[in-house]
């Protein structure tokens, strides 16, 4: 495993970390404890050093494992993303009150005594015209009740707006169907000594390349309920692509880059960029880990390569994603 500096955190992480909205549970499925514990600790044997979750990731039951773990394992570091916990999704999420109290509950739920890294969880474009919002995560950093705060975003344009503030961190969608915060982000970022959090990176599944016309998911799952986007931003579920077409992209990317193992490939292409502190998959089980880690030890994608991933975006995904995103 290599690591990277986490922009003005400071924090040296491994480039593949761990998302754990699925932690010990798939999408819909029940959490099970036991999977969750196992799930952090086969991540923590592959090198990871680094925990994503969330304060309504699994009802709480996620930052809840992360918690127990990182406090016997002092060289883990964490985010925590808070806001979204409590529907329907408003701006007022993110009033001061709101924060503090989001911040209070997390501290709690994990078991610690200061939180590593706090991202605002997607919020509105209007909050980050809401100042106070983050004059009061600055005055929580003061109490020490968090270390460092930033943003996890749906939009480019978000990103940058949060530049205005103190933040130490972004969160974005990036993969080889999301390509748009390359274009003028990543700079900005490295400027600023913004670390950068890829998400989502193998959309949903699709870039796994195993997924078919005829492949169904559960009924509970956010690929079949939101495939439109319509329980929160389209842009999640399957990175905002088509998913017929997404499949189409997926399979000429394998064909083309000659790999039987897209999942991998498309996880280190991510990590082809310098401004990308690390990719953070998800993992619901241990057996997911290593596929996921396998990426850090491939070789750098050749230029064909990376011209290849550019052609099949400009042929499949860029009109209309580039544009909404």
């Amino acid at each position: 495993m290599k690591f990277r500096t986490l922009g003005k955190t400071g924090f040296s992480i491994s480039e593949v970390s761990l998302g754990t909205w699925q932690l010990g549970g798939k999408w819909g499925t029940p959490f099970n404890q036991q999977d969750a514990d196992d799930t952090l600790q086969a991540a923590y044997d592959h090198g990871v050093n680094f925990f994503d979750t969330a304060d309504g990731y699994q009802g709480g039951k996620s930052e809840q494992a992360v918690g127990r773990f990182v406090k016997t394992h002092p060289d883990v570091h964490f985010t925590t993303k808070i806001g979204r916990k409590e529907e329907p999704l408003t701006s007022d999420h993110f009033s001061p009150d709101n924060l503090t109290r989001y911040v209070d509950d997390s501290l709690t739920n994990m078991g610690v005594d200061s939180l590593d890294l706090v991202l605002l969880h997607c919020p509105p474009m209007s909050v980050y015209y809401m100042p106070d919002t983050f004059f009061t995560l600055d005055e929580l950093k003061k109490e020490g009740k968090i270390k460092n705060y930033g943003v996890s975003v749906e939009r480019v344009e978000e990103a940058i707006k949060a530049m205005s503030y103190d933040i130490s961190a972004v969160e974005i969608i990036f993969n080889m169907f999301r390509l748009r915060p390359a274009d003028l982000f990543f700079d900005l970022a490295k400027k600023n000594n913004i670390g950068v959090l890829a998400r989502v990176p193998l959309a949903s599944g699709l870039l796994t390349g195993k997924f078919t016309a005829d492949t169904r998911f559960a009924p509970e799952d956010h690929r079949t309920t939101n495939r439109n986007g319509q329980l929160f931003d389209k842009g999640e579920t399957f990175s905002g692509v088509d998913y017929l077409t997404g499949v189409k992209a997926a399979n000429e990317l394998k064909q083309r880059l000659g790999t039987d193992n897209l999942a991998a490939t498309a996880l280190r292409f991510i990590l082809m960029y310098d401004a990308v502190s690390a990719v953070i998959p998800g993992a619901s089980n241990p057996t997911q880990i290593d596929r996921n880690t396998t990426a850090a030890d491939l070789p750098a994608l050749t230029a064909e390569q990376m011209q290849i991933v550019k052609d099949v975006y400009d042929k499949y995904i860029k009109n209309p994603v580039a544009y909404l995103w």
